[in-house]
């Protein structure tokens, strides 16, 4: 509140208002001013106070005759809004800080999760599309059995057997005959040799006709010796140098040596039969390392097979 002007000081100023200002006296003229001013200070306050702002009101230069009293602070009865005022900024302003940090860290894990999902994502592609290495594995490998031939004292005379075969299948048969033959490597068997029937003689690929003029013909597709899988080695009984003349008389644990260029392997003999030209089921592949020899039987007839089955001895 602004300290009351003194008596004195107020009669002079009624005075001084009834007179015409050119006969005021410089001190009433003065007196008269800081009237005004004050009345304008009184109407500022009032505003203020209605709007609830503070003002510290001090007597402006050029006052200072006027009594110590009259420099006074003048605040509202709220004065201490101002700093509860900017308590609760600075609360907000840290709430603010806070939830900027936590989106900010949001963001974050969401970048990281999204890179971790994207580089998932193209791993799984990049597997999906691999493409597995495919080997083209003929449906009907075989629909007799090799070595089929008609016996040299036949009519004729010896010759590929082709009434074993079904008629409608005989051009399946030639195609199956035009394979070609595999380029040679140091894997492939080169020399048979059967101790039991003193069978020792050259292992060439293919069991065609042709082939099988020149040695045992190993079936072409069959695995190298050694190898996990079926080899499949024939030769003729009665033409040809008689090769598998005395296959009938292997027994089981008899040795069956097969030789490449850089090892030889040995195989044990565990069955020998008798079947049909074409139960062609003892072609098929096994996840174990054997051989099978196959010949016409019986000698100078040619109208059934033996089969001879041996397993890899263990190193």
């Amino acid at each position: 509140m602004l300290t009351p002007l003194p008596p004195a000081l107020i009669i002079s100023s009624i005075m001084a208002r009834k007179k015409s200002p050119e006969d005021l006296s410089t001190g009433e003229l003065r007196r008269l001013l800081l009237e005004k001013r004050a009345a304008e200070r009184r109407q500022r306050l009032e505003r203020f106070k209605n709007n609830g702002r503070v003002l510290l009101v001090q007597a402006p230069p050029g006052e200072s005759a006027l009594p110590a009293q009259h420099t006074a602070p003048v605040e509202h009865p709220g004065f201490s809004a101002a700093p509860q005022h900017t308590a609760r900024r600075s609360k907000m302003q840290r709430v603010l800080l806070g939830v900027e940090i936590a989106a900010l860290a949001g963001f974050i894990l969401v970048l990281i999760t999204g890179l971790g999902l994207l580089r998932d994502l193209n791993r799984e592609t990049a597997l999906a599309m691999q493409q597995p290495t495919l080997t083209a594995t003929p449906l009907i490998s075989a629909v007799v059995l090799p070595s089929g031939h008609t016996p040299p004292n036949a009519p004729g005379g010896a010759q590929p057997n082709t009434a074993e075969i079904p008629e409608h299948l005989r051009p399946l048969v030639q195609s199956l005959a035009e394979i070609p033959v595999p380029t040679a490597s140091p894997q492939q068997a080169v020399r048979i040799q059967i101790p039991r029937i003193q069978v020792d003689h050259p292992v060439v690929q293919g069991d065609g006709w042709e082939q099988l003029k020149k040695g045992v013909g190993q079936h072409i597709g069959t695995p190298n010796p050694g190898q996990d899988g079926n080899i499949i080695l024939s030769a003729h009984n009665d033409v040809f140098g008689e090769i598998f003349r005395h296959l009938d008389q292997m027994e089981n644990g008899d040795k069956v040596l097969l030789f490449t260029s850089q090892r030889t392997y040995t195989y044990i003999v565990d069955s020998v039969r008798i079947v049909e030209p074409t139960q062609v089921e003892v072609m098929a592949p096994t996840p174990n390392p054997i051989v099978t020899l196959i010949s016409c039987y019986p000698y100078l007839v040619d109208n059934q097979r033996i089969v001879v089955t041996a397993h890899l001895e263990a190193e």
